[in-house]
């Protein structure tokens, strides 16, 4: 279920490192459970692949997107951060972050990690459209419950990336971030009928 980007109320560190990134998504994902879960969720969530996504339209669409990305020469090499000279938010992350997450590796998605902690997980991605941050949060419902939440910031290049916005994010909103949460629910309830660290009684 998509969210207001009011409901990115925690304490996370992504809100210092991106501090000059727009939230442009927050998404309730459908995970839940206790303190320590939490690294099961990061594992799904690396391990996605959108290519085999249950849905026909998801897949056409990634597929879509790989394609125009090598048409446009999208995805080439790094680039700075639009208006620093950092190509990468790693350079940002206090010393206590730093090769938190060099053990989270992504198979499909073109992600690359940034840092892990109990309850936060971040990984950045940089094309020619913009810089981009995955931000996935082990929210507190009450004590000893929680439930994942995913927001996505970007930092657009120009106009490029403003036209480039305009034109996908309908499609990813209604049609591959609906079956991106339909695959983290199968595998989460696959997971948890094989048992997780805090057990059954911790779904809510």
């Amino acid at each position: 279920m998509r969210q207001a980007n009011a409901a990115h109320d925690g304490p996370w560190r992504i809100r210092e490192i991106a501090s000059d990134f727009e939230i442009v998504d927050v998404w309730a994902l459908p995970a839940h459970g206790g303190a320590s879960d939490f690294r099961t969720l990061v594992e799904i969530v690396a391990s996605l692949d959108p290519t085999n996504a249950g849905s026909g339209p998801a897949r056409v669409l990634w597929r879509f997107r790989e394609r125009l990305g090598d048409w446009l020469n999208l995805d080439r090499g790094l680039e700075p951060i639009p208006g620093t000279n950092e190509t990468s938010l790693a350079s940002r992350l206090p010393e206590g972050l730093r090769n938190t997450a060099a053990a989270v590796n992504f198979g499909a998605l073109p992600f690359t990690s940034l840092y892990l902690t109990d309850v936060e997980f971040a990984a950045e991605f940089s094309n020619q459209t913009m810089h981009g941050v995955l931000h996935v949060a082990w929210v507190q419902q009450r004590e000893g419950h929680y439930r994942g939440q995913m927001a996505v910031y970007v930092k657009l290049r120009g106009l490029l990336g403003k036209t480039y916005k305009a034109l996908v994010m309908p499609f990813r909103r209604w049609v591959l971030y609906p079956a991106i949460l339909r695959k983290i629910e199968r595998e989460w309830s696959s997971r948890a009928a094989h048992g997780r660290s805090s057990g059954r009684e911790a779904r809510a």
